[in-house]
């Protein structure tokens, strides 16, 4: 066991149990120093004043003209306290919407009133990063950072912009791959004022720059590396509980890209149990696209396990050297999880024993129909969300999660951040649905609402609508 750096009511600490080292959160630390390990951030919640109960976060309802009140991640500021009030950083972020969804429950395969989807399409980027941007943030404007970068493959850094324009604490700086973001997000990080840098390669590529660029010249890195980020993220599921009366669902069904949600909601979880607030854990389904499978590949086909913090990461090094030798990219539409190498996967692969957790991969074809659902059922969200549906109805249909299990599933980000996909499904042009979906081998759109083509004149308009209607 290293000897503590420094322990006080808030701090950062080694994941890894063989190590356990423990930084103060005046650090800015993206790894362990002692062993290279991810780093939590930890509370002596023996010496905090914690919650007995959820009754003080309901009462915060009524004080909507406090912008910590008014945050959905810091009106949970007593589950998250290493920041204090004055430190805090808030755009409103967290207003967001649980609702049953039968329509998207009986596409799945779920009896009436059991399939819950959280919509964090509503934040002020449009998605579910600023949560975890507010924590960072917040930490950064603790220790005095005048710039911030991340690796995005678009959600961070229109979440990163947003957050650089509307507080002007930092300079945003944005590393993308060549080829591999959204019109949608990247005109939120151009219209913001970030300054945009693409390199050639994708986005593990940037992730390895952008880390050696802010550990050599000091800038904050705000991608879910930095467990602060992870803080913002894991409020989230209080939010859930919130939504359901803080009754506990039976599972959460969350996208995998870089796997900060899912080790954020399984600390979330860890950390409610170990105060007394739940009584049970959920389990927790996290789900690949095919073409951005590492954790399913590793979990479900390799064996890899946290094993206590005792993992053999052995798997994981030949795996990579996989990727590397065959020069295999990450390649989905579901651009937000297009991640090969997840910077999380240790923290995950503990949330997964912590939540019992399970790993599935689901195809194109699977992410466009469950989004066309969605969309159908009121809520658009882009590709990347809708695989926690695809995910959902193939668990479903496995006899893993039952018919009256009571399932939220994540949709994390908004039906606009990646437009291309929904129109070229929906579209009765097959030129173009042969270039965006065709070459990803998605050969239906089994759920299109096409448009209807008709002559301009009212006789035709009204056939039109008498016979579609």
């Amino acid at each position: 066991m290293a000897v503590a750096a420094r322990t006080d009511l808030a701090f950062q600490q080694c994941i890894a149990p063989a190590c356990g080292a423990t930084f103060s959160v005046d650090e800015v630390l993206t790894s362990c120093p002692s062993c290279g390990n991810l780093l939590d951030v930890t509370y002596d919640w023996d010496r905090l004043p914690a919650p007995s109960s959820f009754e003080v976060f309901e009462r915060k309802w009524m004080r909507r003209s406090d912008p910590l009140a008014l945050s959905g991640v810091w009106r949970f500021h007593e589950l998250l306290p290493f920041a204090p009030r004055e430190s805090v950083v808030t755009i409103g972020e967290g207003q967001t919407l649980l609702s049953v969804s039968d329509g998207v429950g009986r596409y799945v395969g779920m009896n009436s009133g059991q399939l819950h989807l959280q919509y964090e399409g509503l934040n002020p980027s449009g998605s579910f990063k600023d949560n975890g941007m507010s924590a960072a943030f917040s930490h950064a404007r603790m220790i005095g950072a005048t710039r911030a970068a991340c690796a995005s493959t678009g959600n961070t850094s229109a979440s990163l912009a947003v957050y650089c324009a509307v507080t002007r604490l930092m300079r945003g700086i944005i590393f993308i791959g060549s080829g591999k973001i959204s019109y949608g997000k990247l005109s939120q990080a151009l219209d913001y004022g970030a300054l945009t840098i693409q390199i050639a390669g994708d986005f593990d590529d940037a992730m390895a720059r952008v880390k050696e660029v802010a550990s050599k010249t000091g800038i904050y890195l705000v991608n879910s590396v930095n467990p602060f980020r992870l803080e913002g993220q894991k409020t989230i599921m209080y939010r859930v509980l919130e939504s359901l009366g803080w009754e506990v669902p039976d599972w959460i069904v969350v996208p995998g890209g870089n796997l900060g949600n899912s080790s954020s909601f399984g600390k979330a979880f860890a950390e409610l149990r170990h105060l007394g607030l739940i009584d049970r854990i959920p389990r927790l389904a996290v789900i690949n696209a095919a073409g951005a499978n590492t954790l399913h590949e590793l979990f479900h086909n390799r064996g890899l396990r946290w094993n206590g913090g005792q993992a053999d990461l052995a798997p994981v090094c030949h795996y990579y050297d996989e990727l590397d030798r065959e020069n295999k990219r990450a390649d989905t539409l579901a651009s937000a999880i297009e991640i090969n190498r997840p910077v999380n996967l240790n923290k995950c692969l503990r949330a997964l024993e912590v939540c019992d957790g399970v790993v599935r991969e689901v195809t194109e074809q699977e992410i466009l129909d469950a989004k066309a659902q969605v969309g159908a059922g009121g809520l658009g969200c882009e590709p990347a969300s809708a695989a926690s549906v695809a995910g959902a109805r193939k668990l479903v249909n496995e006899g893993v999660i039952g018919r009256d299990d009571r399932v939220v599933c994540i949709l994390t980000g908004h039906q606009l951040k990646d437009p291309n996909a929904t129109v070229a499904y929906h579209t009765t042009d097959q030129n173009l649905f042969n270039e965006v979906l065709g070459s990803r081998g998605v050969s239906r759109a089994s759920f299109a609402n096409r448009a209807v083509t008709v002559g301009n004149r009212f006789d035709d308009i009204i056939q039109a609508i008498d016979l579609y209607s």
